[in-house]
């Protein structure tokens, strides 16, 4: 475990603000604890319920945070999955569940996958219905990658805005 951090956002009872501030406070001061920039993070357990809310609040938090090192589009090399496509949303437990996915990445070199994941497209947006554009960063779909992993991000985030976020790396 080489960093953590946690925020508060308090932005709805249930619904995360959505550019995800509270999750990017939290992933900014996880990487400030570790001694870390953005590119050297491999790959992000992310919190994704598949819910179209929290989903987009997640990746915009991601964008903000890790840039280009995150956009497909741009060469990015971050890897993001949901494990909970695989296990359900355990509650208390899924958080635990994903941080043993994120130590099994940095020991052997395998992501996860987002099961399921046939269009990577938060949906349609709950307040217009328009429908929101393709995430812009490598959601594992369907099945697992294999890629060395030196650090890898567990995001883990709750109803009222609790956000925690911790890094594990490769003991040198």
């Amino acid at each position: 475990m080489v960093g953590y951090a946690n925020s508060g956002d308090a932005h709805h009872i249930t619904a995360p603000d959505p550019a995800g501030s509270g999750a990017a406070r939290s992933m900014r001061w996880a990487l400030r604890d570790a001694g870390l920039n953005p590119t050297q993070i491999d790959y992000v357990s992310a919190h994704g319920t598949s819910t179209p809310l929290g989903d987009k609040a997640e990746v915009e938090a991601v964008m903000s945070i890790f840039g280009d090192h995150a956009r497909k589009s741009r060469g990015g090399k971050l890897l993001m999955s949901s494990t909970k496509s695989m296990h359900g949303h355990c509650l208390g437990a899924s958080g635990a569940i994903e941080m043993i996915a994120c130590v099994h990445a940095v020991r052997s070199g395998v992501i996860a996958p987002t099961i399921n994941l046939h269009n990577a497209a938060a949906g349609r947006d709950p307040n217009t219905k328009a429908v929101v554009e393709p995430f812009d960063v490598d959601l594992v779909p369907l099945t697992a990658k294999e890629r060395p992993t030196r650090y890898a991000m567990n995001n883990t985030f709750g109803f009222g805005g609790h956000n925690c976020t911790l890094i594990v790396g490769r003991y040198e």
